[in-house]
Order: structure tokens, then sequence, then C-alpha cells
């Protein structure tokens, strides 16, 4: 059967002759795209890792290096991860340029057998490692096998303005900044009923942030990352990307919505009942903790 052109990278999809025939690659070199086009990376900014499927390494395997890279200590361990492959991207690369030059700007790295060191397997042909902040996806892919019992394998991350925006007017704590994002667009408690978790400012890349966010992964399939990003988890590359989407978009919504009433309490939003009722007639379940949650003096309640 004739190949078709990948409008990514130029490799011929269905001829399977390299690795951008792989499918798994195509769709991870398009979700790194739609970030870019979001305009949520700019320079070397966000970083996405993938946890592959046993056929999808097979697929992927005749391509790997002959000699893959030398092993390098993650810093932690994670003995659910181990012999696992990700693609991720590298450290200092530009996700604008992914597209363009996959092979210079990703990589396949392998786990080895006791979950605590990586080595590059295929991609980064110009040298690199994968993103500096491969540690805290690790410990975080961790926290996410185990609790939806290996369903989730992505992991992004993205600097999202308008996210950004509200952690400079909202309270860094999971539940009014849900509750600000649920009565910005009536999807969004469907989209992610269990709210968003907030870390507050941390250096990128470091320990702290990293054992922050993997306490609140274990609740949530979201954490904002306060004047920095948004943190995201989810089963599949659309699951994922949506969610940021939509956490996204609301958060545009609501600082328009602030910013046109002078910054004062909204005179009037989504109730309370009305989430229920979107709850009830979708068949979610809300996190009631969010959902009862009280702050008359509060804008966003």
């Amino acid at each position: 059967m004739e190949g078709t052109i990948c409008r990514f990278c130029g490799g011929m999809r269905g001829n399977m002759n390299n690795i951008f025939g792989v499918r798994i690659i195509e769709e991870y070199v398009h979700m790194c795209h739609d970030g870019v086009r979001q305009g949520w990376h700019e320079r070397n900014g966000g970083n996405l890792t993938y946890r592959m499927r046993p056929e999808e390494v097979a697929e992927c395997r005749p391509y790997f290096k002959e000699t893959p890279g030398e092993w390098v200590d993650i810093g932690i361990r994670a003995e659910n991860l181990k012999n696992e492959f990700f693609i991720s991207t590298g450290s200092g690369k530009f996700l604008q340029n992914v597209d363009l030059e996959p092979q210079n700007n990703i990589c396949v790295v392998e786990i080895d057998d006791a979950g605590e060191k990586y080595r590059i397997v295929w991609g980064l042909e110009r040298g690199g490692r994968p993103t500096s902040e491969f540690p805290t996806h690790f410990m975080n892919h961790s926290v996410r096998k185990r609790v939806t019992d290996g369903a989730n394998r992505v992991i992004y991350h993205a600097h999202t303005p308008y996210v950004i925006a509200l952690t400079y007017v909202l309270p860094l704590r999971a539940e009014p900044f849900t509750r600000m994002l649920w009565k910005s667009a009536t999807e969004c408690c469907v989209v992610f009923p269990g709210g968003v978790g907030v870390v507050p400012w941390m250096v990128p890349g470091g320990p702290d942030i990293a054992k922050a966010t993997c306490m609140l992964m274990e609740q949530y399939d979201a954490a904002v990352w306060a004047y920095h990003g948004l943190f995201v988890s989810g089963p599949d590359f659309d699951t994922a990307f949506g969610l940021m989407h939509t956490i996204e978009k609301a958060a545009q919504i609501a600082s328009i919505a602030l910013a046109a009433n002078g910054g004062r309490r909204l005179p009037h939003v989504i109730t309370d009942d009305n989430l229920r009722q979107i709850g009830k007639e979708f068949g979610v379940t809300l996190n009631e903790t969010i959902l009862n949650y009280k702050d008359d003096d509060e804008m966003y309640c």
C-alpha cells in the first residue's frame, strides 16, 4: 500500500520505513505542535512525556540506536516504572522545532530494571538529555500509574497565560481556584469534576515542586503551578490536551469577566445548584469538598 506524507516531519505514514511512520511518534509530535499553536510554549518553555505501551515500543525498536546512551541516574526510584519506555521533549529544546526536526528535539528513553536510571535509545541526535523536569514527570507518572491502575500515560506541562494570571488574584488553594473555573464555563465541571490542585510557587525542576505536585496528583488530574503554568495528566494525548485547553479557556473567561467588572465580586455566576444539576445530567461525581466550599468574602464563590 502506498503511504502518505506526515505533515509534520515528512515521514511516510503506512510505509513504516522510519520511526516517523510510527503512529505514536506522529501523535506525540502533533500534540507538541498543538501546544505551540496555542501560544503556550515560548522559547524552551513547557514539556511533554508519554509512557509507551509495549506494542508501541516494539514498533519503534527497529529504529533505536545500535548503541544506546549511557545510563543516567534520575535521582529518585519508582519500582512501578522499571523497564518502561518514555517519549520526552529535550532539555533546552524548543517545542516549536519538534515538528521540524523531531530527531533533534525529542527522545525515547528506557528505564532500568531498578526504576532509577534512564538511557536514551532514540533521538536527540545532536546531543542533549530529556527535559530538565524529567524527575518531576517521572515521579508523577509513578503516582498516576498507581492511582489510575495504569490508565494514565501522558504528563504535560505548559505555560498557560490566563491560568498564570489568575494565580496573582485568586487564593492559591484548590477550592476557590476550582470553583472559579467551574463557574466560568458550563462544561468545566464535566471535564474536571475532581477539581484542580494548586502548588505555591517553587523553583521549577527541583525536588520540592516534584513532591508537592505528586501529593496533588494522588487526587487531581491537574495542578496549577503558581506564577508558572499548568501540569496535567491523562490516558492519551487528546484527553490530556483537552484538559489543559479547557482549564486555560475557563481561566481566560474568568480573567476577562473579573477585569470587565473592575476586579469586584461577580454579580451573577453559575450557581452551586446549577453545578449539581450539570453533574447529574452528565453522570459525573463532583468533588463535594470543593462543591460545598464557602467563603462569603470571596468573589468567585
